[in-house]
């Protein structure tokens, strides 16, 4: 297709070219752009903070995470749960008291209709209730707003407490269980494991641990842990290696290449590389933005 035909705009038919032309002009359509580099968290990294852990952690799921943010996320859940169980009892209280409320009042109206079907048997004022019967019949066909009581309804819909959000819904009960943020399942520290990194010794690099561009090494073959790397962690000593080292030299016998320990499948933590914001790691670097979509 040349170029005059690509511009041409009096042709009858809406082609693909023009209408993502017209879309990425107009501001509608979906926007697709590649993940760079910056925007991957670094396999060393907080899942939370997103910054060079203090003092690492692994969940059994393999995220890492600071343990300083880890616990204070965990106190902040806890406020949140004590903060809600609160209100949860307060509101439960509060039915409560409505529902003895309705039973005392229901009570009442029992003894004063026993009592007015005892005033009648007496038959006295006879022509003073006559009176008052005719005026509450009266009363009651009246088209006022503000006879016979309804003036404590607040009929009036610009009230605030006739508005339909015054009454707030039943609130459940909170759920105590704290959760991780990652994985989203039952947060506990004991099954953390403590990671211990192994530096990189380069007597020639002076710069200061978080630029460095090769920080840690895997403890068994020494190769450069990176996001391009995949790595695990031990679980009974909390050593990094690489996925590569586990494939060659523990699997074969299942021994602790350091200390000679016995291990099971269960002590290797595959670690989670670095994630994005848009999509699953590793496997679709790709955001996308929603737009409205422009219709021809």
């Amino acid at each position: 297709m040349t170029r005059h035909a690509r511009n041409c705009t009096a042709g009858a038919v809406y082609t693909y070219h023009e209408k993502q032309k017209d879309a990425s002009q107009s501001g509608y359509g979906t926007q697709n752009e590649r993940v760079g580099k910056d925007s991957i968290k670094s396999f060393d990294c907080c899942s939370m903070t997103l910054q060079p852990c203090r003092t690492p952690i692994v969940s059994p799921e393999g995220h890492l995470f600071d343990k300083e943010a880890l616990l204070q996320y965990m106190i902040t859940k806890k406020n949140e749960y004590s903060r809600k169980l609160k209100e949860y009892e307060k509101q439960k209280h509060k039915e409560e008291e409505e529902l003895a409320e309705l039973g005392r009042a229901e009570q009442q109206s029992k003894v004063n209709d026993f009592l007015k079907r005892e005033s009648m048997v007496k038959r006295q004022n006879d022509i003073y209730k006559m009176k008052s019967q005719k005026r509450s019949e009266k009363n009651a066909s009246s088209i006022s707003n503000m006879a016979n009581g309804l003036d404590k309804q607040l009929p009036s819909f610009w009230v605030p407490s006739e508005t339909p959000d015054a009454n707030k819904a039943p609130m459940q009960k909170p759920d105590k269980t704290i959760y991780c943020p990652m994985s989203g399942r039952p947060l506990k520290l004991k099954n953390f494991v403590d990671v211990k990194w192994t530096l990189v010794n380069d007597p020639s690099d002076k710069k200061s641990l978080a630029i460095r561009e090769n920080r840690y090494m895997c403890a068994v073959t020494h190769d450069i842990l990176s996001n391009a790397v995949p790595a695990a962690v031990i679980r009974t000593t909390g050593h990094v290696i690489t996925m590569e080292c586990f494939e060659k030299l523990i699997k074969k016998d299942w021994l602790h290449p350091l200390n000679g320990d016995k291990l099971t499948e269960k002590d290797i933590i595959p670690l989670q590389r670095g994630g994005t914001g848009y999509a699953t790691t590793n496997v679709n670097l790709q955001g996308k933005n929603a737009r409205p979509v422009l219709q021809a």
